[in-house]
């Protein structure tokens, strides 16, 4: 991508409401736009990470078993009434719509209803299970308070996975399938070291459920580590009894703000008792079907991996979901600069690295150095007067570090190596 083409531009004013880190750098950087409280739009720069961030998930999901969907968001009562999360005052972020017809409709905020109701369609004998769906779509919650840029929207996609199981030994293998499966995800999205197992409330369906937090001193959540265990609990459960199950006490952990990146639980038969989904088990006796959630909100992993890794001057990309992993920088108007950058990219583009290039002619260097910053590509290439003389390159690491002039001739060898 040439900057220049990039419709998309940098910017030093922002909303007034918005106060988090993840939604200014955003918003300045252009990869993202808002389009009104809660509700975000992802710019070329933007989506290009989020697309990134999904494919890791999907990669880790698929290894795991799951195969991808794709659910309508478009709800009719049926399935939801069977649950009695239909009505406003057991599940109150419902938005919902009247067609012509004068019936409502909702606009899903998540799926377990209309999946359970599917299965049934495909589960019947015991020969059918197990079997574990997911999707990556588009939710829509009514929250009382959008806030925290996309960490909290009213309309974001979520990757929703469902194991559907023969009986409980199966389903807690598979859990703990998925709970690797999570950590693998989060170890390659660049937040692994900071990113706690949380235990919480299992609320109506188990003991425990599992949540993913991620440590950030703006973050929205409490939980109380261990770290000689490596034990996190959830402060909504966290008291003397449940300690001691992990033969601990209290004082035994610190607490620490964190951000719910994921979370997984245990459903149990809930859905499949309340929608009839049952299966023949090897004897001819009818069973229900026991059932698992396991979701992930890709955006909101976005946003924190922003309000974790910047610094003053800008966000600072894990490598392999940057928007673009090398950003080339040409100092000057002079037409051997730009023949020379331009030659650099094409190299670049053909030996499969993701370039952008600031080929602006009408923007001067403080200006493109600031705005390389803030959009924050891992490794940013210097093509001047003086560099092309030394038939060199001035390479700086947007992690950190001095600059390193490297010779033109080795500058793929380096970048490989700098990026792997």
């Amino acid at each position: 991508m040439k900057q220049s083409k990039l419709f998309t531009k940098t910017s030093k004013t922002l909303p007034k409401d918005e106060v988090s880190v993840n939604s200014q750098l955003l918003l300045k950087s252009g990869f993202i736009d808002k389009e009104m409280a809660g509700v975000y739009s992802y710019l070329p720069l933007g989506h290009r990470v989020l697309n990134k961030i999904i494919g890791v998930i999907r990669e880790e999901m698929n290894a795991i078993g799951g195969q991808e969907m794709l659910l309508t968001a478009l709800q009719s009562p049926a399935a939801w009434q069977a649950t009695d999360r239909w009505d406003d005052q057991k599940m109150d972020v419902w938005f919902k719509t009247e067609l012509k017809n004068g019936s409502t409709l909702g606009l899903a905020p998540t799926h377990e209803e209309p999946l359970t109701r599917l299965m049934k369609k495909f589960i019947s004998s015991y020969k059918d299970l197990p079997a574990f769906p997911y999707q990556f779509q588009t939710k829509f919650r009514n929250e009382t308070r959008a806030k925290s840029g996309i960490l909290r929207t009213r309309e974001f996609i979520m990757k929703d996975l469902y194991s559907f199981c023969r009986n409980q030994q199966e389903l807690d293998e598979y859990y703990e399938r998925a709970k690797a499966a999570y950590v693998k995800i989060f170890d390659r999205l660049g937040l692994g070291k900071i990113t706690y197992v949380t235990f919480a409330s299992g609320g109506t369906f188990s003991k425990f459920s599992h949540e993913f937090q991620t440590l950030c001193e703006y973050g929205e959540d409490i939980i109380y580590i261990n770290e000689e265990k490596n034990i996190a609990i959830n402060r909504e459960i966290f008291n003397e009894e449940i300690t001691k199950e992990f033969g601990l006490t209290m004082a035994d952990f610190v607490e620490k703000k964190a951000i719910e990146v994921g979370n997984i639980f245990k459903l149990g038969t809930k859905f499949s008792d309340s929608l009839e989904l049952n299966y023949v088990d090897e004897s001819g006796a009818k069973q229900p079907v026991i059932m698992g959630s396991y979701g992930i909100g890709p955006g909101r992993v976005m946003g924190t991996i922003v309000e974790t890794c910047n610094d003053e001057k800008g966000i600072i990309w894990p490598k392999h979901i940057a928007p673009y992993q090398v950003h080339i920088i040409s100092l000057g108007k002079d037409e051997a600069i730009m023949q020379e950058s331009e030659r650099l990219y094409n190299l670049l583009n053909a030996s499969n690295f993701e370039v952008l290039w600031d080929d602006r002619l009408t923007v001067n260097p403080g200006a493109k150095f600031a705005d390389s910053d803030l959009i924050g590509c891992p490794v940013r290439i210097t093509v001047s007067g003086k560099n092309i003389e030394n038939k060199q390159y001035e390479i700086k690491n947007r992690a950190g570090g001095d600059a390193k002039f490297v010779p033109q001739d080795q500058i793929i060898s380096f970048l490989t190596d700098e990026l792997k």
